[in-house]
């Protein structure tokens, strides 16, 4: 029994392995090249952040998605719940609702996806509420014991169901909160060995985010706009999959970019947007490795306690990791090291991402896109472009993006990625009928 124990551990070891991947890293480039050497302080590299259920950093619209994951700071639309519900009180219709669609990562597996269903009702000018789903496969997967005997057959799958609140606080300044209630279910309740059983993990979460938009601009003799936004999101509670104590953080996330949008005329808008993005989760340190002497002149032995050489020790409460996660960095790895020395700036630095977005829209009814999405080799290397398009009509709205990693060498898992979505403003149909009778209240008096 002790031997099936063994086997099953390492068997469900590598199952969440292939899961993390898939739904933490997985959805990161291969290194391009870069292999972990060591460098002439220790450290092998890369050093990327992980952590659970990180399908809740996937770009789940078509239209941010096109724009290289950019959303904060862009015009408000129905997808506005994930990137910045502070935006919804800026948004034209009173009430929409979008489903988007993503098969996700199929280089690696046949049958995953991430579904998205959002919706916004806008009260007044002042206050305006949204919710979403947001659904992950991660496809079929059976389970084996040490004689390759089937146990059972599962899909893993995890979501996330989210409420906010928005209100306009100024003329052009906006704030939100949001509660989020996530849940996810790796292995089916399986039992992981030596009396350890798992099980799904649930957390809750909140968001808090602010928005400011300006409409009232020329360049030149062209009207424009200015926007602003900052989302902190999925502050809550580690999640765990097991009986035992071991908890792993959600993915706190800090998020701020700015937008501006040129009005050429009546018909043709161009938008540029930015975005800047950081987890507030702990960066792993660097550990002295056995045979190591450490500055109290103790030699570590194997099978003994781990001793931090370079960065923070990770092993700390949620409110903490918002605002150590700024500075814990070990930067001990070959591109930070300057001159002989580490350098945690130069490796927090490296944990900020970028998006760049280009949009033009045509009479708000057609639309094009492109954007860029940058991340350092050593903290996870997803680099790749994006283009898409969309059309609007009064009430229905169909977009979709496509997604070109960018490879020195190898083959992406995010190659070939498409998104779908749908939209419905209904705001804008209830517009229509407004104007319908209006004009014809018009027609019977003339």
């Amino acid at each position: 029994m002790r031997t099936k124990y063994f086997s099953m551990t390492k068997r469900f070891s590598f199952l969440i392995a292939i899961l993390l991947f898939a739904s933490i890293s997985g959805f990161s480039q291969t290194n391009n090249g870069i292999t972990p050497d060591k460098d002439v302080i220790g450290r092998n590299a890369p050093n990327t952040i992980s952590t659970a259920v990180s399908f809740l950093t996937i770009a789940p619209d078509t239209r941010s998605g096109a724009l290289g994951d950019a959303g904060v700071a862009t015009t408000p639309d129905g997808n506005s719940q994930h990137w910045n519900p502070s935006k919804y009180v800026f948004i034209d219709n009173d009430f929409g609702v979008s489903i988007s669609y993503t098969p996700w990562l199929r280089k690696l597996v046949g049958d995953m996806n991430l579904a998205y269903l959002a919706g916004y009702y806008k009260f007044n000018a002042q206050n305006a509420i949204g919710a979403s789903l947001l659904y992950f496969d991660l496809g079929s997967m059976t389970f084996k014991d040490i004689n390759n005997v089937t146990i059972m057959n599962f899909r893993p799958r995890e979501f996330s169901l989210d409420l906010s609140y928005a209100r306009l606080l100024a003329k052009n300044f906006s704030g939100s909160v949001a509660m989020r209630f996530i849940y996810s279910n790796l292995t089916g309740g399986q039992d992981v060995g030596n009396g350890v059983q798992s099980k799904a993990g649930t957390s809750v979460a909140a968001d808090v985010s602010f928005y400011y938009k300006n409409d009232d601009i020329m360049t030149g003799n062209m009207k424009s706009s200015v926007m602003w936004g900052l989302n902190i999101s999925n502050i809550g509670s580690k999640i765990s999959y097991t009986s035992n104590e071991k908890r792993d953080f959600i993915p706190t996330n800090f998020r701020t970019g700015v937008g501006y949008m040129l009005s050429f005329d009546e018909h043709n808008d161009l938008l540029i947007t930015c975005d800047f993005n950081k987890l507030l989760v702990p960066s792993s340190p660097t550990y002295y490795q056995v045979g190591e002497v450490m500055p109290n002149g103790d030699t570590v032995k194997a099978g003994g306690d781990q001793y931090i050489k370079y960065g923070k020790d990770p092993n700390v409460s949620v409110p903490a990791a918002l605002f150590t996660s700024w500075w814990d960095a070990p930067g001990d790895a070959t591109p930070f090291v300057h001159n002989g020395k580490t350098s945690r700036f130069r490796e927090e630095l490296a944990e900020i991402t970028l998006s760049l977005g280009l949009e033009y829209c045509y009479s708000k009814q057609f639309a094009v896109r492109i954007g860029y999405f940058h991340e350092h080799a050593y903290k996870g290397n997803r680099k790749y472009f994006t283009v898409g398009a969309g059309l609007r009509l009064n009430v229905f709205g169909l977009d979709f993006a496509y997604l070109i990693p960018t490879m020195s060498g190898g083959t992406s898992p995010l190659q070939n990625t498409l998104r779908f979505t749908l939209t419905f403003d209904f705001g804008g149909l209830a517009k229509e009928q407004r104007d319908a009778k209006k004009a014809e209240k018009e027609a019977r008096k003339s």
